[in-house]
């Protein structure tokens, strides 16, 4: 245990950087072949398409690559640190589908309306299945021959939570970026795009800010309902987009009730899910974001009072926590992450002191040596020069 609170303190930031790739991760894109001759349509057209959208049913396979421009196994690393050894099962969703966070993956998925979705991640000759039907989440790991089981208000909850996730809903990533855009984007209609063999529109998002990480955002959009089909980010650093991933097959059709029905296999170990821990973890969450970091051996005490600030707004906003107390020195850190902060970890100097700042091609964090965290989709020097000015 010791090691494991000695480890995580220095991996906050990091931590921050794989959560926010991983929601981004998970929506489906594809590249375009083809430009199909459409109507012409206005960017507020376009957006007020997606909104009027009501897809409930589909099915289809899509492949996601992403890069973060973190070292060969470094998310590994980090997710073994963070959470791995605590004796879960290997087929909990939770762990499992943060290997979507890296590499490239090949998935088959089916939903029909909200309470019922599919997801099968095909990954060589294994085979991992997430289902939501109705109150209960299974999964099942064919390589360990592991289930998991989650059941009652919280399973129904996770189920939900994975609907958001799927591309059985790649209408809420859009949704939230949308709806997030203001004075500080840019929003066009960036011509059309072939998508698993259905027209789309490209909705063209650039922040007008200087200082983001992100270069842009490319939703393909389906011409006949309005259902976002293509997610491309690409980062100012350039090389392999951030996130490119995405359908190519897609059928918006009702799917069978079967494929949603689960049998446990023969001889296979189920591990029952604890929901109602579960429910309350992740209600406290979102509540107590900065006590919970705080204690993470090290932070000291980030709840109320205790440090948490947004410093500036749109696509250069920066959230900047401060424990009070000096922070580890990185030649103390645990030898299983010793080389990972060397290899993404960069020592930095200004007004502020000295410190680190761990870089990622989406999101980059600054650890100062006097213990303040600086973390946002932004470059070094917006961090840099956010710590200097002591805000």
């Amino acid at each position: 245990m010791a090691d494991t609170r000695k480890a995580s303190r220095f991996i906050v930031p990091v931590a921050v950087a794989g959560v926010a790739a991983a929601t981004i991760g998970l929506v489906p894109a594809l590249a375009a072949s083809g430009d199909p001759d459409l109507p012409e349509i206005t960017a507020q057209q376009l957006i007020e398409k997606i909104a009027a959208s009501d897809t409930q049913t589909l099915s289809g396979t899509f492949k996601i690559s992403t890069d973060l421009g973190l070292p060969l196994g470094g998310l590994a690393d980090l997710g073994a640190l963070a959470g791995g050894g605590d004796g879960s099962s290997s087929a909990d969703p939770t762990e499992k589908l943060t290997e979507l966070v890296s590499g490239t993956h090949t998935l088959r998925v089916a939903a029909d309306g909200p309470d019922r979705q599919k997801l099968t991640l095909l990954d060589g000759s294994d085979e991992y299945s997430l289902v939501h039907n109705g109150d209960d989440v299974w999964a099942y790991d064919s390589k360990s021959k592991e289930v998991f089981h989650e059941k009652g208000a919280s399973g129904a909850q996770e189920g939900a939570d994975v609907d958001k996730q799927l591309p059985a809903t790649p209408k809420a990533m859009a949704d939230e970026i949308l709806k997030a855009a203001g004075d500080t984007t840019s929003i066009t209609v960036g011509g059309t795009a072939k998508v698993a063999g259905r027209d789309a529109y490209q909705l063209m998002i650039k922040p007008k800010q200087s200082g983001s990480t992100v270069e842009s955002i490319r939703i393909a959009v389906d011409a006949a309902t309005g259902t976002p089909l293509k997610f491309t980010l690409a980062s100012v650093e350039g090389g392999k987009p951030v996130v490119d991933a995405g359908f190519t097959k897609v059928d918006f059709g009702k799917p069978a009730a079967s494929d949603f029905d689960f049998k446990v296999p023969e001889g296979a170990k189920v591990t029952e899910g604890a929901a109602e821990k579960d429910a309350a973890a992740e209600q406290k969450l979102p509540e107590d974001l900065a006590k919970e970091l705080g204690g993470l051996g090290g932070f000291g005490d980030l709840g109320e009072g205790g440090g948490l600030n947004v410093i500036g707004e749109g696509w250069t906003t920066i959230a900047k926590l401060d424990s009070g107390a000096p922070a580890p020195k990185t030649d103390e850190a645990p030898k299983e992450i010793q080389g990972l902060l060397d290899s993404f970890g960069d020592k930095v100097t200004g007004k502020f002191g000295s410190g680190t700042v761990f870089k990622t091609k989406l999101v980059n964090a600054l650890l100062t040596d006097d213990g303040k965290v600086y973390v946002g989709a932004v470059t070094q020097d917006a961090l840099v020069n956010a710590a200097n000015a002591g805000k």
